[in-house]
């Protein structure tokens, strides 16, 4: 069988270039992410996911999902995934 992804709404931003957000703050000030030198070339994150600890390169995107989880994506394949929305409905 084939399935499609349901189109859902997320907001990311692209670590250590775009505004961090207030939801990422937070999950820093809970130690559920570490961050070194986010503003450098050679910054990086460390998220703790379900999955377990998951990295955040610089110029990665970092996703919050849907059930409010955090977690990066290659921007090759965030590019592949997501468009960017103008308006909501």
């Amino acid at each position: 069988m084939k399935y499609r992804k349901k189109p859902v709404v997320i907001e990311a931003f692209k670590l250590g270039i775009d505004h961090i957000p207030t939801w990422f703050m937070n999950k820093v000030s809970l130690s559920e992410i570490v961050i070194h030198n986010i503003k450098s070339p050679t910054g990086y994150c460390e998220i703790k996911t379900l999955e377990g600890t998951m990295r955040g390169e610089h110029g990665d995107y970092i996703i919050k999902g849907v059930n409010n989880e955090i977690y990066p994506c290659k921007p090759d394949i965030f590019e592949k995934t997501y468009d960017a929305v103008t308006e909501i409905n």
